[in-house]
């Protein structure tokens, strides 16, 4: 078995607080209760929109909604749509690259208020509230998930068909990597946040203990979903053995309502979207490290392609530096050992 000393040390230390019911703030938060929506008001970023809602609805959440603008140098105005001066008449002594950001931001304004009367009438409950941040998009999106301490990344995602999108794939898998909290990655439209199907692909090493309490967490929110613990190999000699470590898992942990599923396919990201597809799935569980720190399964570079790719939404979390989804009790007479 291949694991990096780091992910093996991180993991025991997590069994030891799931045994002692104390889990770390900074692996885990109560629940998704402060939701981000990058907006460039695109139909993949308005289906974002209206999963993240669903979602605050059922959590008791709330909703901040982040549109950014990449302004020009020459350009001084501050994020609500006014001239840092206060001056009002900006036009008569700025430039017209002034002028046309100025009402830039208040048409952003407008877009905005918008979202927000959608809210307010589709989840009356649900507080939801519009920030527009001058920044480049992806520093942006990382200083406000730090200032409103953001639970959980609602994010539009597109293929890489579209040219010069704003929200092209690229900016996905580029939160997926850097992004403390989880990241949900969604394509296509979900008026109705039904999820009878969640899929959490790994192989199901050591490393995966680490996701448990995700996973119990997701269970929670979704009581009619399915988990289906999936492994992918390469050829069938590996399936009597992929699919014995999958109800370990599943026996350590105490998950309910699990299926146990093993696929060939050349690789995973190849072997995930197809099983996501043939279930169907309504959500994909997704762990990585980012960059380093990987088992050879849970690779940053499979995270990112599924999350882009797959047709229903990809949620991914960085295990051992996630905020969002809790599960602050361990599963009750849970016995935890090594896989």
């Amino acid at each position: 078995m291949e694991l990096v000393a780091g992910g093996r040390h991180l993991c025991a230390q997590l069994r030891g607080q799931i045994l002692a019911g104390q889990l770390s703030y900074l692996f885990f938060s109560t629940t998704m209760k402060n939701i981000l929506v990058p907006t460039d008001f695109s139909p993949e970023a308005h289906y974002a929109f209206e999963v993240a809602v669903q979602l605050a609805r059922r959590t008791g959440g709330r909703v901040l909604v982040l549109h950014v603008v990449e302004m020009p140098e020459t350009a001084q105005f501050s994020t609500y749509g006014g001239p840092v001066t206060g001056d009002e008449t900006a036009g008569a002594h700025g430039s017209l690259e002034e002028v046309f950001v100025l009402k830039l931001l208040q048409a952003t304004k407008r877009r905005m208020h918008q979202l927000i009367a959608e809210a307010a009438e589709r989840a009356p409950e649900v507080p939801v509230q519009d920030m527009v941040h001058t920044a480049r998009l992806h520093t942006a999106i990382l200083q406000v998930i730090e200032e409103k301490q953001i639970d959980l990344v609602v994010m539009g995602a597109q293929g890489h068909t579209v040219a010069e999108h704003f929200f092209m794939g690229s900016n996905t898998e580029r939160l997926v990597r850097t992004a403390p909290c989880p990241v949900l990655a969604v394509k296509h439209p979900m008026p109705n946040l039904d999820v009878q199907n969640l899929v959490f692909p790994s192989d199901f090493a050591a490393e995966a203990d680490c996701a448990a309490p995700e996973l119990r967490a997701m269970l929670a929110l979704f009581p009619e979903a399915t988990l289906h613990l999936l492994n992918v190999v390469p050829s069938a000699a590996q399936r009597a053995p992929a699919l014995e470590k999958i109800t370990r898992f599943a026996h350590r942990h105490q998950l309910a309502r699990t299926l146990s599923a093993v696929v060939e396919a050349a690789s995973p990201s190849v072997g995930i979207p197809e099983y996501a597809q043939q279930v169907p799935a309504g959500l994909v569980i997704l762990p990585t490290h980012g960059r380093t720190g990987l088992s050879r399964f849970l690779q940053s570079s499979i995270a990112e392609q599924v999350a882009t790719h797959t047709f229903p939404p990809v949620l991914t979390f960085r295990l051992g530096h996630s905020r969002g989804l809790a599960d602050p009790t361990p599963a009750a007479g849970a016995t935890l050992q090594s896989a």
